[in-house]
């Protein structure tokens, strides 16, 4: 699918999705990764069955005030201590499927927010 035409100057935007993959600023992606507004990082988190509070340490150091956790096709729930380093620094998490997070993520950068929208494609 489809989701948007053009970006802001500078501004990543996730610009298509399908199942195994996104489309950042119209580059196909395949492999779990951290979209920035400034930059695109890789992550080396396995998948959402072996994600680790070092997979959320790395989220933490970002410079994000809220991070978008993309489970994958559906939506799954992170034990709450592998993210509670996250709400120790003030940091919000939304869970949602990996489409809704693609949505979302575009909506708060739109409105110049400091996101990360963490993808897991499994």
């Amino acid at each position: 699918m489809k989701l948007h035409a053009s970006r802001p100057s500078g501004i990543n935007t996730i610009t298509g999705y399908g199942e195994g993959y996104v489309m950042v600023n119209g580059e196909r992606r395949s492999a779990n990764l951290v979209v920035l507004p400034d930059r695109v990082e890789p992550w080396s988190a396995k998948g959402f069955d072996q994600l680790s509070a070092a997979d959320f340490g790395f989220l933490k150091t970002l410079g994000a005030e809220i991070v978008l956790l993309g489970t994958g096709a559906r939506q799954r729930f992170p034990h709450p201590r592998l993210s509670a380093e996250l709400a120790q620094a003030g940091i919000g998490l939304e869970v949602m499927d990996l489409q809704a997070a693609c949505r979302t993520y575009n909506i708060l950068v739109a409105e110049e927010r400091k996101v990360a929208a963490a993808l897991l494609f499994e």
